[in-house]
């Protein structure tokens, strides 16, 4: 039989050690399967929310709940970092010669540094584990490259609450959480799931500049200006050029209203995550220069690297089309005869849009 007291202590000591590794929010849920919020996944999938993500479909049945993926899973270990920023992410929308990014991706790729603490934080559990007599843990980790639910998974942990722009809202941290999450086959006590406290507000959906919200909760990908720039491999639909600004790589406006992030410190970023700051209010004219040697040096380390080049560009001249700078009219015309012809057939756009507001 577990000792119960040496579980309950391993726990308190692991919170610790999260918090060491730079974890802001840690949180325990049971790995069981969970029924509804299953069935929530397949009327997404049904309503083709997903768009061009196939991947979401080809592993739903391993999306179900931690042990669809892995049955002997006992508990879930939930984890946020924060990158919380600086700067209002709405700055930029006066200033369209200017490029927005998504605060994500300001920093470094997420992607290593979460699990890069993930990896330790499960090293420590396997060796604290046996010092203290209990069984040695099988584990897994997962960031958000493996079919793993993090959002709900979290508010079951009781980090936050899915809110109605579909993610993880935290009263200490607001929308601003990279999620991580590790199975595991020892069973903690979970915490309580987190209560939603969205309430009446429908900031978030208000500010959707393609109205990607069908409803409260929901996101209809194939109208999300993060799924257009980064998903979506082809030509951007012409009804969401004009909406997009001058946002080449995500969007934040959902995440930015949410009235909880006043309570988000900076202080509680992770130093990964700081932006670069040539990232922060970069020139459009500069990044449609950007060869792939270019851009592959420019981003490396960056999550933006992984979309390549041509979506990049091709983000970069529907941002220059809806710019009104009459000085970009010259590097896009460059574009025109791309090789790419996504890149050539939005440099075409971009081009008449820019002449006729000449």
């Amino acid at each position: 039989m577990v000792n119960l007291s040496l579980i309950d202590a391993l726990k308190q000591d692991l919170k610790a050690e999260a918090a060491r590794l730079g974890f802001a929010s840690i949180g325990f849920a049971p790995a069981a399967d969970d029924p509804q919020r299953a069935e929530r996944l397949t009327q997404w999938l049904e309503a083709g929310h997903h768009g061009s993500m196939q991947w979401m479909e080809d592993r739903a049945d391993v999306r179900q709940g931690p042990q669809s993926m892995w049955p002997e899973a006992q508990s879930v270990i939930a984890l946020g970092m924060s990158y919380a920023p600086e700067h209002d992410p709405l700055a930029l929308e006066a200033e369209p010669e200017k490029a927005r990014i998504s605060v994500y991706a300001q920093g470094r790729d997420y992607h290593d540094t979460v699990k890069k603490a993930l990896k330790a934080l499960a090293r420590w559990l396997v060796a604290e584990a046996g010092k203290r007599g209990l069984e040695e843990p099988a584990l897994k980790v997962f960031v958000d490259t493996a079919p793993v639910m993090e959002k709900p998974l979290g508010e079951a942990a009781g980090l936050g609450w899915q809110g109605k722009h579909s993610n993880l809202v935290s009263r200490d941290h607001g929308s601003w959480l990279f999620l991580g999450a590790i199975y595991t086959t020892l069973t903690f006590k979970p915490d309580e799931p987190h209560e939603d406290r969205c309430g009446s507000c429908t900031a978030c959906q208000t500010a959707c500049p393609t109205d990607a919200f069908p409803q409260p909760y929901v996101v209809d990908a194939r109208r999300c200006i993060s799924y257009l720039t980064i998903e979506h491999k082809g030509p951007i639909p012409e009804e969401f050029r004009a909406p997009m600004g001058n946002r080449i790589y995500g969007c934040d406006d959902c995440l930015a209203v949410c009235p909880w992030n006043k309570f988000a410190e900076t202080a509680a970023r992770h130093k990964a995550f700081a932006p670069r700051e040539d990232l922060v209010a970069p020139d459009i004219a500069d990044l449609l220069t950007l060869d792939d040697a270019g851009f592959r040096q420019k981003f490396s380390g960056s999550p933006i690297k992984r979309i390549g080049r041509d979506r990049f560009v091709r983000n970069c001249l529907i941002a220059a089309g809806n710019s009104d700078a009459p000085e970009l009219l010259p590097s896009v015309t460059q574009l025109c005869d791309d090789p790419d012809p996504v890149v050539a057939e939005a440099a075409r756009w971009a081009r008449r849009r820019l002449t006729t507001a000449l």
